[in-house]
């Protein structure tokens, strides 16, 4: 007997149609990956049901309406504990959901909460502080240069060439401006100088594992070495993307990715940011736990392609491992194999 599979999301067309920027919703979904996901779970033997964004799926189930599991991809509009709003709702309902549970959505798309627990197990991330208030830049006692980003956004939103910062008064400008754009508190990171990486993890507690990495490189035709909002928008143009063939190295970074996937208590699926920083040692950055699934923009997808795996496998495997967490879901999945 196959699932059926409801899917939540936000639609990018869907919030630019009311009048939003396209940088405000820079984090949302094309159809066309809604699309692409659907067939995935068709694939997978399962019946896929659109159901939307929050506010459709408090409607659905208000009426009534019920999914074996839902595969949530949906990323919120308010708030720092926006990616917990929709795994909040089904947990209200007690109705599966794929991906990291509301604790863990709120904690990472908080980097500076993130990083705390990273830390705290024992894990390299840059030093950190994060400013509220303009007149707290002035108080900032690290070394120059340090990197300025919103504490609660993705997708390089608020990233830009300003964003690494070497005195004093830039850093307080690009203080002013964060805290005015997206009226949340500002994270001042120590900059860290060397290669980037994403990681994908597939997986949960003991079963995690890495699946592949990508070096992030970024393109003389961007103006700037900053991984920002312009460069993800036009990553075909401005970012080379390779494979991490140095096994060692690879090691290390894979090695912390999970440490920190488990130390976060993701599931299911998640992408790591590590850097290295000036003795070349990896750290870890941030923890996305809704990575993107467009089959051929997104990272995990990315990852899993270099690595021989399909878009489909990719979007089974994390049903999968979902399913796994639910036992009386198990055996009905077992049977579309």
């Amino acid at each position: 007997m196959s699932l059926t599979i409801g899917l939540t999301y936000d639609l990018r067309s869907d919030y630019l149609a009311a009048g939003f920027s396209e940088e405000q919703v820079a984090e949302f979904d094309s159809l066309e990956t809604i699309d692409h996901l659907a067939a995935a779970i068709t694939s997978a033997g399962c019946r896929p049901v659109r159901i939307g964004n929050a506010q459709a799926l408090c409607a659905a189930l208000v009426a009534g309406q019920r999914w074996d599991i839902v595969f949530n991809i949906a990323e919120g509009l308010h708030g720092r504990s926006r990616e917990a709003q929709v795994p909040a709702i089904l947990e209200a309902f007690n109705v599966a959901c794929t991906f990291s549970d509301p604790l863990v959505m709120a904690l990472t798309t908080d980097k500076a909460m993130a990083k705390t627990v990273v830390r705290a197990a024992g894990l390299r991330t840059p030093d950190y502080r994060v400013v509220e208030h303009i007149e707290e830049a002035d108080d900032i006692a690290m070394d120059f240069p340090l990197f300025a980003k919103p504490i609660a956004e993705g997708t390089g939103k608020g990233i830009d060439g300003r964003s690494r910062v070497d005195s004093a008064q830039k850093l307080q400008a690009i203080c002013a401006d964060l805290l005015d754009r997206f009226r949340q508190p500002v994270l001042i990171e120590e900059f860290l100088p060397g290669r980037e990486f994403t990681v994908g993890v597939l997986g949960y507690g003991s079963g995690a594992r890495p699946i592949g990495t990508i070096e992030v490189s970024i393109l003389p035709a961007a103006g700037n070495s900053v991984y920002s909002y312009a460069a993800k928008e036009r990553c075909e143009e401005l970012v080379r993307y390779s494979p991490l063939r140095d096994h060692g190295l690879q090691m290390a970074v894979e090695e912390l990715a999970l440490k920190a996937y488990g130390a976060l208590q993701c599931r299911d699926a998640g992408r790591i940011d590590i850097k290295l920083d000036s003795e070349g040692r990896p750290a870890f950055m941030e923890l996305n736990p809704l990575p993107g699934l467009h089959p051929t923009h997104s990272d995990l997808p990315m990852i899993a392609t270099q690595e021989g795996m399909s878009y489909e496998a990719l979007i089974r495997a994390i049903i999968d491992c979902a399913v796994s967490r639910y036992a009386d879901l198990s055996g009905r999945m077992q049977d579309t194999a």
